[in-house]
């Protein structure tokens, strides 16, 4: 998987492709709309982070390229490339139960807080993207 050149990429079927984790110099781009809403994405080696309508969606430290990224009711789930293991962040329902999957294969269960903010770490290799699922139990 490769970064979004772009920066941020609406999908046809509804999913967004956002980040760069290459580029040296803190780069954003704004006021990007895409079914509807107005999306604000900010990224860089350091750090990728996506707003929807001025609200947090998600972080990653270090930057990440994060592709075909879906909100459900229920969570989650994009597939994330980078090149050194990163914290990620998402927002989600307040005070809930998730299932965390990498690759298919269960890797726990996590609660969010009343700020509905879930954190994860995620192990990357370079060229080598992960497919995450965060559903709700």
């Amino acid at each position: 998987m490769s970064v979004v050149a772009e920066l941020f990429r609406g999908e046809p079927d509804g999913k967004v492709s956002f980040g760069d984790y290459t580029l040296t110099k803190k780069t954003k781009k704004e006021d990007v709309e895409f079914a509807g809403d107005l999306y604000k994405v900010k990224t860089f080696y350091e750090i990728t982070k996506l707003e929807r309508n001025g609200l947090f969606v998600y972080e990653s430290v270090p930057g990440t390229a994060v592709t075909d990224f879906a909100e459900r009711e229920n969570g989650v789930s994009f597939t994330v490339c980078g090149n050194k293991d990163a914290e990620i962040t998402v927002q989600l329902a307040e005070q809930s139960q998730y299932v965390i999957t990498f690759n298919g294969e269960q890797h726990g269960l996590m609660e969010t807080g009343r700020s509905g903010k879930l954190s994860i770490g995620v192990a990357l290799d370079e060229g080598t993207p992960v497919q995450v699922s965060i559903e709700k139990r």
